[in-house]
């Protein structure tokens, strides 16, 4: 081979390996995503579908007073108390268009054949989540605390991230930063998932302790913990996803991959943990 014919193919083989090197590690970590958000989607069908059916028919009839049978005494339906009992009301009421909402927002070939249905189920979802967060923060304040002040406060800041990155998602959105958008969204659809994610980390936790006989509460703080990570560790492991699919050679690409395989695996048993230890046997 000629000193001119090994320069032109050096040329071509160097672009054509740092294009496959690039793509290294690409259709893994899709794939990856793809199975946590199918299943994280099932989870949220179910939770709604739990909150329907528990909440549902009393919300319909009129007969708020049911609403006891699940809260703590003085935090569900209360008389005398107009506000609270209105803010209590949204919330259950809109719990289902969130969890559905949300995951319909997030599946791309609605957004590619539908774009106003994309657009108007998610300016019913903005408004959900503001009407939810905005009454959550009122039960908060105005009604005595279900646990302690530390949970309170987890509370009250998962609420805020809720308004803010909501905020950032329609503001994106009008900027036409599709892009930015798009990531705002997701970030907003796992802090809206707060309420989801802590019955899924509470019940998986409990099925373990349970099946290795241990203690259920083998600390003080534990459930304080699960507090914050309701919307800490999601986001954490969001912004990793970001970097691996941004900036990630392919071994970090796949090193995520592997994470995204076994949180998926964690959502589902928290999913069947939860479902079968307080959904059903609620309905």
């Amino acid at each position: 081979m000629t000193s001119d014919a090994a320069v032109i193919v050096a040329s071509t083989d160097v672009p054509s390996a740092h294009r496959a090197s690039s793509r290294a590690g690409r259709p893994a970590l899709k794939l990856a995503a793809t199975s946590w958000f199918v299943v994280a989607a099932i989870g949220q069908v179910i939770f709604a579908a739990y909150v329907l059916g528990a909440y549902g028919s009393s919300i319909v009839l009129g007969r708020f007073e049911q609403w006891n049978k699940f809260f703590p005494r003085g935090h569900g339906y209360i008389p005398g108390d107009a506000l609270g009992n209105l803010a209590l009301l949204l919330h259950l009421s809109l719990v289902a268009v969130i969890m559905i909402g949300g995951a319909l927002q997030l599946i791309p070939g609605l957004r590619r054949r539908w774009p106003a249905f994309h657009r108007w189920t998610g300016r019913a979802y903005l408004a959900s989540v503001l009407i939810v967060s905005v009454g959550g923060l009122c039960l908060n304040f105005t009604r005595e605390a279900i646990g302690t002040p530390l949970q309170d406060l987890a509370t009250r800041i998962n609420a805020l991230l809720i308004l803010g990155f909501a905020a950032m998602a329609l503001h994106r959105a009008r900027a036409g930063r599709i892009d930015l958008h798009r990531r705002w969204a997701l970030r907003l659809f796992l802090v809206a998932s707060g309420v989801w994610f802590i019955r899924l980390l509470w019940w998986l936790w409990v099925a373990i302790a349970s099946g290795l006989g241990l203690d259920r509460n083998p600390f003080d703080g534990l459930f304080t913990i699960m507090n914050f990570a309701q919307f800490v560790l999601p986001l954490v492991v969001l912004e990793l996803y970001f970097r691996a699919q941004d900036r990630g050679g392919p071994r970090s690409r796949i090193a995520m991959a592997a994470t995204l395989g076994g949180l998926t695996l964690a959502t589902a048993g928290g999913i069947v943990a939860v479902t079968l230890g307080l959904w059903l046997p609620r309905l």
